[in-house]
């Protein structure tokens, strides 16, 4: 309980103790009662140390012998040293450390049942057995061998009642009361000194004060308001030196045990402690080492303040404070007080009610009453109050203010105080503890009334054990299937563990759930196929408008199918823009394959766990996603959709797309192995999708197993049907229109893709379009108003004389009306003012707070026939907003010389005319490239400026073959629509004509758009997104188009004729011959017949 619970010894215990321990008799130097004996100390000190250890040192209450009188730590002086330089470097302050009172839970003990000690043992058993210095006078000599024996045991003496002046020492944490022991540790090594010569002169007394601050923790006191005037006069029972502490260690702690007397209040501080600084002492010069050594030590300044008092005039030489102090006495009262008797009562009460639920406090109770011999606490309302306010944990202003209380109705009234609240605490303790005994009993009570109740059914047959029931259940699932033998033999050995393990049992949920997904598997099941070609025909088809060359290779895919009987080994990858309906083709080949359909995404998947599994030694480990998808379609060879594959990432779980490869590849997925399922699964008969926008993120290996199928983009004839056949009905019917008479007119869906959608996918083109159908819906609803389209009415009760059956049907649809559920909005952002709201009535409260539900489904309106909706050009505007793109051409007229006009591919998967424009200004023949352009387009720059300056001569820019060229000129290129990136090489012919357009200061014609590489000696090399390219150029009126000749092929076969009307194609090979058709008819083309003739056969 408290950390000197094991002092309380008899006196007369004592008495004999000291007189078995005496070596020799001699007087006394105290005359006083005695303090705790030896024995009791020794026990004591086995208490502390149990949670605090120290060195075994005590102070004994008997007479020393010659030997003992003498300290130990002057023992270990120097040998041949003088005993005044030992001394002084014994008594030199270590480092200086703050003091710390026991820890918060350590209670204070109570007084023993002899007498409170008086007096102090010699300073030869107060000293520690490690302690190697002396920091008080020189001990005297010690006295004859043979000293006449003593006439008495001890001789009391009595504590002083005045000690005006008197050592402070400041507490931590909570005060001390009178007639209660208290351990505080000191780690001030002036304090630990000034003790210890108090000790040694048989002055233990010292005045305890408590700190203001709680966090604070000192051994000084620097300031007299840092500290509760009021305190208690303590006497110094014993000291122990800290286990901790080592021979060598300057930061030496002491433990001393204080005793309390009386309150005492500080009057003025004689001396304050000052924390000590170190500063680093200067090396002495050799000649001035003789005169220091010649000089006589100089006296210490003398202080200033107050006098110090005769008995504690040695402490001036130490760093400590001293307070002078004076009594206070309790003021007198009598104990047949009524209030008195009645707050003793109370707090006897208390005692009684926190000893019921606080064990460790009755055992405290118990405890201190069996030791009380002299008087008994309990009829002292004095001693009742500070011991009610020493066993509890009250805060320590509260506490303060119970020792700063002289009139003792007031102590026992705050002292009650805490004591209620201590109550209040234990109760709710109790409380706590008794609800979760009470939940565990509850759930221990069902446990077992559940256990009972299974063996009662199994004994009568009425239910087997669930084990029993999931082992059958598993053994029936696997016997419909088709499993391999390894992957058999797996399933009987994690069946027969299952058996064995008990259903409580962590390794048992781990194995039920590997056993379900290994006969979940479809192994063995797979959906009849249908190869049929026509039957695939209709089915692409009636999905997709154009397309054709990926619908001819799905068939292709389907004939060799149909003939093998198997599609294995195939894996399709479907390149191209967004929006151009990449995965919908591959929801088209699942269904004419007659086949199930599961689709993941990988873009920006990092680990490889969700392709391989996890490892089942981890908590919610599951298996990969393709066995997923198998227990998901419940066949094995279904159509998987890997989406976004281009787009795959790669982190510190590994690399996804290398464990791609496995899944896969058609040499390797026969035997495909997940980490969780750790069996080979069959995958061979899986058909794999995949999509992707660009092949160039893929990786090589990866690519490699893919068959690729390139989706270009549409053009606006094949957009023009896609909406007309697929997204204009689904749109409307998704605005709730499909009944009324809302058309969209096909030249809207012209102007729409003209001039809002350029994609070359139909995505956005879908967006406008619903947006048409929206605000359609919106017009209707607004111009009719709520008389054509009201608001339904909740149905009404049922009636008293309905049948049975309809009032039970209409019972179920009322009941499903009438519920409500609390109401949860947003909280408003402005609330009103009280005094501007309107006052609201108990119902509208009522209705404010719950909300009506209901399951029955909402009935479409319908449109009045009379409604007649067109969409037209014209009132387009007023659906979607103004044009995004207002004009395809730049340049409508002939344009300045050094402007041509080249073909792009936009990032978005569309095409683009995009004019070059070259300008001279002076400079130092540097070349300027602005627009936001590529890395690649910047090349293509600067080839086409270096072949024409070496063909200046022949370009006739120059005059002389010799003739410099643009030395003194800088050249600027810029490509409009800087906001939007341009990349590519297939500008290299439109860069080129503008350089020369500019030199010879010749214009190009507007209606004149080519592209294609060029190399360093004017080769033309083949580019693609040709069909994008010549679509836009369609769009923008172009009437010739330059393209390289190796691109022949493509264009005519791959590109609609549709788009080709109205277009002359030339293809070239070289740049002459770009350069001859740019500039035909022109005085400078004539010149080039003879300097820059073609190269044909």
């Amino acid at each position: 309980m408290n950390i000197l619970g094991s002092i309380r010894v008899a006196t007369g215990s004592s008495a004999r103790s000291c007189r078995r321990r005496l070596y020799e008799a001699g007087p006394s130097r105290w005359s006083g009662p005695p303090g705790p004996s030896r024995a009791a100390l020794y026990a004591s000190r086995a208490y502390v140390a149990s949670s605090r250890t120290f060195y075994s040192s005590v102070v004994t209450d008997c007479a020393p012998t010659s030997v003992v009188r003498h300290p130990r730590w002057v023992n270990n002086a120097k040998p041949g040293a003088p005993r005044d330089q030992q001394s002084t470097e014994q008594s030199t302050p270590a480092d200086k450390s703050d003091a710390r009172l026991d820890k918060p839970e350590d209670s204070q003990s109570t007084p023993p049942a002899s007498a409170p000690p008086s007096s102090t043992p010699p300073s030869s058993s107060s000293s520690s057995s490690g302690d190697g210095s002396d920091d008080g006078d020189p001990p005297s000599p010690p006295p004859p061998d043979h000293p006449p024996p003593s006439p008495t045991s001890i001789s009391k003496q009595s504590v002083p009642e005045s000690y005006p002046q008197v050592l402070a020492l400041p507490i931590a944490r909570r005060p001390l009361f009178p007639g209660f022991y208290k351990a505080v540790v000191i780690r001030n090594p002036e304090v630990v000194a000034a003790i210890k010569e108090m000790m040694r002169r048989g002055q233990p007394y010292l005045g305890a004060f408590l700190l203001k601050d709680e966090n604070s923790d000192s051994d000084i006191i620097t300031d007299i308001n840092s500290v509760h005037p009021v305190g208690v006069f303590a006497q110094i029972t014993s000291v122990f030196t800290a286990a901790g502490a080592k021979e060598d260690d300057k930061e030496e702690g002491l433990t001393a045990v204080l005793y309390p007397h009386r309150r005492i209040r500080i009057t003025e501080l004689v001396k304050g402690g000052q924390t000590a600084k170190v500063e680093p002492a200067e090396e002495a010069k050799p000649e001035a080492t003789a005169e220091l050594e010649s000089q006589l030590p100089t006296p210490p300044p003398e202080r200033q303040g107050p006098p110090m008092a005769m008995q504690t005039s040695f402490l001036e030489k130490y760093n400590v404070s001293v307070v002078n102090v004076e009594n206070l006495a309790t003021q007198p009262y009598s104990k047949d007080d009524q209030h008195i008797r009645a707050f003793m009562s109370e707090i006897v009460s208390v005692f009684k009610d926190i000893a019921q639920l606080n064990p460790l406090f009755r055992d405290q109770i118990a405890n201190f009453s069996i030791n009380q011999v002299a008087s008994n606490v309990f009829d002292e309302p004095d001693k009742l109050a500070d011991f009610a306010a020493a066993v509890s944990t009250g805060e320590p202003q509260e506490l303060q203010d119970v020792l700063e209380s002289l009139v003792v109705k007031d102590r026992l009234s705050k002292a009650l105080l805490v004591l209620k609240k201590e109550l209040i605490n234990a109760q709710l303790q109790s409380k706590l503890a008794r609800d979760v005994d009470s939940k565990i009993a509850k759930r221990q009570r069902e446990y077992y009334l559940m256990e009972q109740l299974k063996n009662i059914k199994k004994e009568l047959g009425m239910e087997s054990d669930g084990k029993d029931k999931l082992i059958e259940k598993f053994k029936e699932r696997a016997a419909a299937l088709k499993m391999p033998e390894a992957v058999r033999k797996v399933f009987d050995e994690e069946l027969n563990k299952l058996m064995h393990l008990e259903p409580a049992a962590s390794e048992a949920n781990v194995t039920r759930n590997y056993l379900e997904w290994l006969t979940q598997i479809p192994w063995g099941r797979h959906s009849p196929e249908n190869y049929s070609i026509s039957h695939a025909q209709k089915v692409l088809d009636d999905d997709h408008y154009g397309l054709k060359e990926v619908k001819d290779r799905i068939l292709e895919f389907l004939a060799v199918g149909k003939l093998r009987g198997t599609v294995e080994g195939k894996i399709i990858c479907l390149v191209g823009p967004p929006g151009v309906g990449k995965t919908s083709i591959g929801k088209s080949i699942a269904r004419a394959l007659n086949r199930q359909f599961f689709r993941f995404s990988v873009g920006g998947l990092t680990d490889v766990a969700e392709i391989k599994g996890h490892r089942r030694t981890y908590v919610g480990a599951l298996p990969g996603k393709i066995i997923q998808a198998l227990r998901r379609v419940g066949t094995e060879n279904p159509l998987v959709l890997i989406d976004e594959v281009d787009k795959i990432g790669r982190g510190h779980n590994g690399d996804p797309a290398s464990a791609l490869l496995e899944m896969l590849d058609p040499e390797q997925n026969t035997a495909f192995l997940d980490h969780y399922m750790d069996v080979p699964v069959d995958l061979s008969r899986v058909l794999f999708v995949c999509t992707a926008n660009m092949l160039d993120t893929i990786p090589a290996p990866l690519l490699d197993r893919m068959e690729v199928l390139e989706v270009s983009g549409y053009v606006s004839e094949e957009k023009a049907q896609i909406a007309s056949k697929y997204l204009g009905p689904q749109a409307k019917e998704a605005a709730g229109l499909k009944e009324a008479d809302v058309q969209l007119d096909p030249a809207a869906i012209d102007v729409l893709i003209k001039y809002y959608c350029r994609e070359s996918g139909v995505r956005n083109l879908k967006k406008h379009i619903d947006k048409i159908y929206r605000k359609a819906a919106l017009k209707i609803v607004r111009d009719l108003g709520e008389e054509v389209f009201p608001e339904p009415t909740p149905e009404p009760a049922p009636a008293a004389e309905a049948t049975s059956a309809d009032r039970s049907k209409s019972e179920d649809n009322t009941a499903q009306v009438a519920s409500t559920v609390e109401k949860q909005d947003a909280p408003p952002d402005t609330p009103g003012a009280p005094e501007t709201s309107t006052p609201r009535t108990s119902s509208e409260d009522k209705e404010d707070k719950e909300r009506v539900v209901t399951t029955v489904e909402r009935k479409p309106m319908k449109v009045p026939e009379t409604v007649h909706v067109k969409i037209t050009p014209e009132n387009l505007k007023d659906y979607v907003g103004p044009p995004v793109y207002h004009k395809d051409r730049l340049y409508v007229h002939p344009p300045p010389a050094g402007v041509s006009t080249g073909l792009g591919y936009l990032g978005n998967g569309s095409g683009a005319v995009m004019p070059i424009e070259a300008l001279s200004m002076p400079g130092k023949g540097n070349l300027q490239l602005t627009g936001k352009l590529g890395e690649v387009i910047r090349e293509s720059a600067q080839i086409a400026l270096s072949w024409t300056k070496s063909h200046a001569y022949e370009l006739g820019i120059t005059k002389t073959p010799e003739e410099l060229f643009l030395t003194d000129k800088d050249i600027h290129v810029h490509m409009p629509e800087g906001s939007i990136g341009k990349e590519g090489p297939s500008a290299g012919t439109a860069l080129l004509s503008a350089f020369v357009s500019l030199f010879t200061k010749t214009q190009i014609s507007p209606d004149i758009a080519m592209t294609g590489e060029i190399s360093l000696v004017g080769m033309v090399l083949p580019v693609g997104g040709l069909k994008e390219k010549i679509l836009a150029a369609h769009r923008a009126g172009i009437k010739t188009i330059i393209a390289p000749a190796d691109n022949r092929t493509d264009i005519e076969e791959n590109v609609p004729e549709s788009v080709k009307t109205g277009i002359r194609f030339v293809y070239v090979e070289h740049v002459k011959e770009v350069l001859h058709e740019v500039f035909r008819n022109e005085p400078v083309a004539e010149r080039w017949k003879d300097t820059l003739p073609l190269d044909r056969p």
